[in-house]
Parts: C-alpha cells; sequence; structure tokens
C-alpha cells in the first residue's frame, strides 16, 4: 500500500491507484523535492539578510532566477514570485487595471476562464470597470472578429487563458496578441498555468502571463507572474522587501529553486512527451466515444492532456466516487470551479445536461498505457451497472 503521510491518520492508498487528475495538481517530482530539502537545509539564511548566509542564499535566489527566465525566454527582472496562478490572476488584472484606471475601465474576456479571473474581474466590477465577453465559435477559439469589434479605445484589459482548464480548448493567443499591437494603452494578460510544461507557446505579444509550479511537478505554494518591464503593477501585498516591489514578503528559495528545477525537467522532451499524451487520449476518445449518452466535450484545438466528457446516465459525482472506490481519480469541472454546472462546457456546447455532467481526465507522460486500459474497464462496469438500473 502506498502511505500518505499517516501522521494525520490520511488513509492508505492502493499500489494500483491511477491518477488521471493531473490538469488539477501534478505529483511532486523526486528531484524537485530533493532540491527543496536540500537548499532549506543548507541554505538558511534570509536572502534580505546582509551577513554571508543571507548573500549566500540570496546568490542561490538570483542562480534559479536565471534559469527560469532563461527557460522562458524572458528578463530576470520581469518576474515576479508569487503563491502560485490564483494570486498572479489576480495580482495581473487588479495590478493594472488598478495602476491604469484612468486610461479606461473596459476589460475582454471570455467565458472559458478560471474563477481566478471571475473573482477579480467581480471585484473590479464593483469599482465600476465594464467587462465584456469575446465570442467564441464551435470549437472554443476565441472569433478575431469579436475582438476586433468589441475593442475600443476605452478597454484597458484583455485576458485569455492559453488553455482551458476543463476542456483543454487551446486559445489563439498570438493571434490576439498581434491585434492588440494596434492598442498600444491595452494590455494582454494571459493565464498559462495550463500550457506552460506541456505544449510549445510564444507569448511575444503578452504583456502579462501567469503561471504556477504545481502543475509541472513543482511543489504548491510558488508560482510567479511575468509582467513585462516597461509594465508598472499596484501590488496586492504591501510592506517588506523582497524580490521586487510588486509583491512584499520573505523570498521563499527554496521553493524558487525547486520551481526552476520543475520547470527545467517539464520542458525537457516536450515534443516527445506530448506525442505519447496524444495515444492515450485518443484510445480514451476512441472507447468513449462508442457508449450511448456519452458525449465528448473536448474539441479539435484541445491539447491532449485534458478530454472532457459528459456522462448523461450517472451524476459526475456518482461516476467520480464509483471511480474512486476502484482507486481511479478523476474530476468534475475544474478543481477551483462552483456551481453545478461547467460554464465552460455551457459555452462551447449551449447544452445544460452536457454542462451538469461534466468530467475532466487528465492525463500525463506519467500515465500509463496499463493505466487507461484499467480506467476503460472499470468505466464499462460502472456504465453498464448505472445503464441497466435506469432502464
Amino acid at each position: 500500500m502506498k502511505l500518505v503521510y499517516n501522521e494525520y491518520k490520511v488513509k492508505e492508498l492502493g499500489d494500483n491507484m491511477v491518477y488521471l487528475d493531473y490538469s488539477a495538481t501534478t505529483p511532486t517530482n523526486k528531484e524537485v523535492l530533493d532540491t527543496f530539502m536540500r537548499v532549506s537545509k543548507d541554505f538558511i539564511g534570509n536572502t534580505n539578510s546582509l551577513h554571508k548566509l543571507g548573500i549566500r542564499a540570496k546568490e542561490l535566489e538570483m542562480q534559479a532566477t536565471r534559469q527560469i527566465a532563461s527557460l522562458l525566454g524572458v528578463k530576470e527582472t520581469e518576474i515576479i514570485y508569487t503563491s502560485g496562478s490564483s494570486e498572479s490572476n489576480n495580482l495581473a488584472l487588479k495590478g493594472i487595471c488598478l495602476k491604469y484606471q484612468n486610461r479606461g475601465k473596459r476589460i475582454l474576456t471570455t467565458l472559458l476562464e478560471h474563477s481566478s479571473i471571475y473573482g477579480p474581474i467581480s471585484y473590479l466590477q464593483r469599482l465600476g470597470f465594464i467587462v465584456d465577453f469575446l465570442e467564441i465559435d464551435e470549437n472554443g477559439s476565441v472569433k478575431i472578429d469579436s475582438l476586433e469589434e468589441k475593442i475600443t479605445e476605452d478597454t484597458l484589459l484583455v485576458s485569455v487563458a492559453a488553455v482551458n482548464s476543463e476542456t483543454g480548448i487551446l486559445e489563439p493567443i498570438e493571434e490576439i496578441g498581434k491585434v492588440l499591437k494596434k492598442y498600444p494603452k491595452c494590455f494582454f494578460h494571459v493565464d498559462a498555468t495550463q500550457s506552460v510544461g506541456k505544449i510549445h507557446l510564444s507569448f511575444e505579444n503578452v504583456d502579462l502571463i501567469s503561471l504556477s509550479a504545481h502543475k509541472i511537478y513543482g511543489i504548491k505554494g510558488i508560482g510567479c507572474l511575468i509582467k513585462k518591464e516597461n509594465i508598472e503593477l499596484e501590488p496586492l501585498i504591501h510592506g517588506g522587501k523582497s524580490t521586487t516591489k510588486y509583491r512584499s514578503g520573505t523570498p521563499a528559495h527554496p521553493l524558487i529553486a525547486s520551481f526552476a528545477k520543475a520547470l527545467r525537467l517539464a520542458l525537457q522532451d516536450l515534443e516527445t512527451k506530448e506525442k505519447y499524451i496524444s495515444t492515450l487520449n485518443k484510445k480514451i476518445r476512441q472507447s468513449l466515444e462508442t457508449y450511448e449518452g456519452v458525449f465528448i466535450n473536448s474539441t479539435e484545438l484541445s491539447i491532449p492532456h485534458i478530454l472532457n466528457i459528459s456522462v448523461l446516465c450517472m451524476k459526475p459525482e456518482t461516476l467520480l466516487h464509483a471511480l474512486e472506490e476502484k482507486d481511479i481519480f478523476i474530476s468534475t469541472q475544474s478543481a477551483c470551479a462552483t456551481g453545478e454546472m461547467s460554464k465552460a462546457v455551457y459555452a462551447i456546447t449551449k447544452e445544460e445536461e452536457r454542462a451538469k455532467h461534466s468530467i475532466r481526465i487528465s492525463l500525463s507522460y506519467q500515465t500509463t498505457k496499463e493505466e487507461v486500459d484499467y480506467f476503460l474497464t472499470c468505466f464499462r462496469e460502472i456504465y453498464t451497472k448505472y445503464k441497466n438500473l435506469k432502464r
């Protein structure tokens, strides 16, 4: 049996556990964990301290930052460390809008965003900002003509996730960025949480980029916001020296070093990993398409790491817990989603039943073919049982 830190009486998991919820969070890579533990043990100084222990820790932090900047193709000064993508998204949206509100109060986004985008947007609406939603086509892709139609000289910010966390739909980030170049007073924010470390994507025309370590086999509690150097932000957290003026607090250099390691490992052999995951996705999709009342919600634009389906003969929670009894772990909607209906699935399908029965299967290069076979066998057993009960 696999023991899950039993000090708090967390129950044991079977050796044959099948984890298919990688988009919610990934298991920490052993090398990443080793880096975190070594830095925590050997570099005990506060990086803001002036003595040699602090200076030594600061040097390590700077090395890690240089590596992250090199891997992402950005400048070291453009990296703001955060606790993860939710904080990065909040800092990007609130920071831009509060800093530059004299330029305009219009925000454009989509119906395919994470809750950590809608949360700060709701807050900004209470401050008088106006929000409009870009149209998407049948595959979930932002319509460029909708962007050109809705954007005005008063539009301050456009925020679009590179990859939707529920359906895996990849948005035309480069095309959107090119359109926004015509509007120098408008900023472009991209939530890249579900894309970095999974696919190659250019952020050349993007002003602000959010990402998180725990989606790329890193440790929870560390992420960053990439902010192009000519942009200012109103901080969310004030007071105390840190790595930048935009986010106060003692720099967590063990987490920063482990973040650099996670990113480097995630970007290795990216195309090979993606091709392998595509074969797993295809196998699951082809099998599930044969079932009556099972619909594939992911589209041809979805990355292979995420497969969203609807199973109409049972509640999503019923399927989730039935699979859980067999040590198979999937998700309903995204881990941070609220409400009974998937907004993303409804935005694509316009069908309430499919949106209410949304299930997300998320894959990794660590997923084995045997695990997929086991999942498909168990799915058939559960589906057949509940389908017969409905008759």
